[in-house]
């Protein structure tokens, strides 16, 4: 019985390069046409790749060329994504100035009406009323004094009328918006726009520590992301999910680092814009008063009102961002295990309300933030805002949360009846006193006596924008949802 005969003898190593050669063309006759023996020619094919360069940003995919550094790739590269960055952020620039505005402005419940808008609907009552003044006015007694003159306001020491109410237009200054015409965010936006001492270029204050901030935290929070996950975890673990702790760790770390960028972005966006009630110039200016006037480096980093709420902000975003989508995809009746590879709507869908159900959350630690950033501290002045704030400053976040609680109101846009209306008012209820009903009445106006509204300012920008996501997951295909859009 012969063996089976071997097959190593039979290999032979493939070439090099892989090249196909036609066959050589046939002899040339007088009956063969002169243009078919010019077409036929030969080609080489060979196994160098093509040039896959996109807008000459990407390197070649030769690996048989020689690796070095080059520059002028280098540099076109991070000029592309600056610039690619720098246009993202400016577009959504306006909506972010309008959302802080909103959110460090103070509205007292004493606040009435603009007068601008009472004197109007006065001009209107005063139109219909007057053949009944005059008819009043001609069986009126001359002799009677029930007449009630205006009481004279006061004044300080050099005859200037002291400020009231926030919503006095003669005391009120002139780089301060008027309060109480604004109710949401793209009200705040047209309303700055259309302000004598703001105007639309304010709409982009503070863009370039903005796009600074974004770039600096989009790159810093993942190194220092792998970094904990080296340093804390094994390399044996890597088979296993790593704790929810460290990527919650990083995003507090990063936001600390960069915590004086993003307290020089919020004193640039909420100053005038007017010259001479300007405080900084730009942002390095605004770093320098803030580090010489204000305690220096130790103070901005760990002072109590700056780092409570640095923490708070930074860590609870992305816990919530993790666990509100766990907590809700199960419940959703899609089955007890939903996750992004099996079900990705019915992901997206659960990560959409959990961004809803993690904003009534997040977003008050962030408009306390915003007030307590807009104060000074140290020897500085008080930052002379264009929208009204607080004249006294905060303690620290459980404060400023009370106060804007119990001080504020949330029924905006504040709207203030007329003289005479307000008069038939007052009539009824000093005759109706007694009357519980009256009482009971007037208590239900929860939106009038609170300030829970304050706390909740731009909330409908960002459903909005949380509807927008959950369109984008589902009809372009995406498996997750970005985060960065929850952060508007």
């Amino acid at each position: 019985m012969s063996s089976n005969p071997s097959l190593r003898d039979l290999y032979n190593p493939p070439s090099s390069a892989w090249a196909f050669v036609p066959p050589p063309p046939p002899v040339q006759t007088a009956s063969t046409p002169s243009a078919a023996s010019s077409a036929m020619t030969s080609y080489q094919w060979t196994t160098r790749p093509a040039h896959n360069s996109i807008f000459d940003l990407s390197p070649s995919l030769d690996l048989s060329e020689p690796s070095s550094l080059n520059v002028s790739l280098l540099l076109r590269s991070l000029i592309a994504s600056g610039l690619l960055q720098y246009t993202s952020t400016a577009l959504v620039m306006p909506l972010e100035v309008g959302k802080l505005l909103l959110q460090i402005q103070w509205i007292p419940k004493d606040a009435p009406a603009p007068s601008s808008q009472v004197h109007e609907e006065e001009e209107e009552e005063e139109t219909f009323s007057d053949s009944t003044n005059e008819d009043d006015s001609y069986f009126a007694d001359p002799a009677a004094s029930h007449i009630k003159y205006p009481a004279p306001k006061p004044v300080d020491d050099q005859g200037y009328v002291i400020r009231t109410s926030v919503l006095e237009d003669g005391t009120r200054p002139e780089y301060i918006i008027a309060v109480g015409s604004m109710n949401g965010t793209w009200d705040m936006v047209k309303r700055v726009a259309a302000f004598r001492g703001e105007g639309w270029l304010s709409l982009w204050k503070g863009l370039f520590t903005s796009c600074i901030h974004d770039v600096l935290f989009s790159n810093v929070q993942p190194l220092v992301d792998s970094l904990m996950h080296s340093v804390f975890l094994s390399s044996a673990a890597g088979l296993y999910r790593p704790p929810l702790l460290l990527p919650v760790a990083s995003h507090v770390i990063t936001g600390f680092l960069l915590s004086p960028l993003d307290l020089v972005r919020t004193r640039l966006i909420a100053q005038s814009a007017m010259q001479r009630h300007r405080t900084y110039t730009g942002p390095f200016d605004a770093l320098r008063q803030i580090i010489v006037q204000e305690g220096g480096i130790r103070s901005i980093y760990f002072h109590p009102q700056l780092l409570i709420p640095t923490i708070l902000d930074n860590g609870l975003r992305p816990l919530l961002h993790v666990l509100m989508p766990m907590l809700i995809a199960p419940r959703l009746g899609f089955g007890p295990h939903v996750a992004p590879d099996s079900s990705p709507i019915a992901w997206a869908f659960a990560q959409v309300l959990g961004s809803v159900a993690s904003l009534l959350i997040t977003l008050p630690i962030e408009t306390v933030r915003r007030r307590l950033q807009v104060q000074t501290r140290g020897t500085t002045k008080a930052l002379r805002t264009c929208v009204e704030t607080r004249p006294v400053p905060y303690n620290g976040v459980v404060d400023a949360l009370w106060h804007i609680v119990t001080e504020e109101r949330s029924d905006l846009p504040i709207k203030r009846r007329s003289k005479a209306r307000r008069r038939q008012t007052e009539r009824a209820e000093e005759e109706d006193s007694n009357d519980l009903f009256v009482e009971k009445q007037d208590g239900s106006r929860w939106l009038r006596n609170t300030g829970i509204g304050q706390l909740y300012r731009g909330i409908r920008m960002r459903l909005g924008v949380s509807v927008i996501v959950l369109l984008l997951t589902t009809f372009g295909g995406q498996q997750e949802v970005d985060g960065g859009w929850a952060e508007l």
